[in-house]
């Protein structure tokens, strides 16, 4: 079993300035019930930015009225993932965090 990660993970709002930390409520890993809330959705989907960072984000986010382009989380992911440059962008709130951190 891997060691546990020490990585601190943020919560990208389009309607905030600054990334704000969070922690998962057991100390460890997301669960889906606090994803829910913490991204105010109902569907999450993983954006592999690396081997160990992931985005967590709504994956309906671009059926919301509005819809809020995330632009912290976009440019993370385009400057990960270059091919992702020019043809997605991401929606709404996301969680940038370690793999280990989403179970």
């Amino acid at each position: 079993m891997p060691a546990p990660t020490t990585y601190q993970p943020h919560l990208l709002d389009p309607h905030a300035a600054e990334p704000q930390p969070v922690t998962p409520a057991n100390g460890r890993h997301f669960q889906l019930p606090e994803l829910y809330r913490l991204l105010d959705c109902s569907l999450v989907d993983v954006v592999r930015l690396t081997d160990e960072l992931i985005l967590l984000i709504d994956d309906d986010g671009k059926f919301r009225q509005p819809a809020y382009l995330n632009l912290l989380a976009t440019y993370l992911w385009h400057s990960y993932q270059p091919q992702a440059r020019g043809v997605d962008a991401i929606v709404g709130r996301a969680i940038l965090c370690h793999d280990q951190q989403f179970r």
